[in-house]
């Protein structure tokens, strides 16, 4: 099965959160439900942190949502090409 440009792409795309760096932080108010807060307080998880770390995946994947809609018409106008011609090179791959 040939990979497509747009398989290959993806996986170049950032999949995780970056590690949140120590910068000075802001105050905020977040709302979240009882049950939630109960929860999270006896597993004794910290909330801040989490939060923090929920918005940072949340942007990440935003972004790589969005570079994938900015280059989409790029994205399928390679694949096309690989599907009328094969990859390029292909003939000096070893595997």
């Amino acid at each position: 099965m040939q990979s497509t440009f747009s398989q290959k792409v993806v996986q170049k795309v950032p999949s995780q959160a970056q590690p949140v760096q120590t910068v000075p932080k802001k105050r905020t108010n977040l709302s979240i439900t009882e049950t939630l807060l109960v929860e999270t307080k006896s597993l004794g998880i910290n909330i801040s942190q989490s939060a923090e770390w929920g918005i940072n995946q949340a942007i990440v994947n935003a972004r790589k949502e969005q570079w994938l809609a900015e280059n989409s018409h790029s994205i399928a106008s390679s694949n096309e090409y690989i599907k009328q011609h094969g990859l390029p090179l292909s003939q000096y791959r070893n595997f």
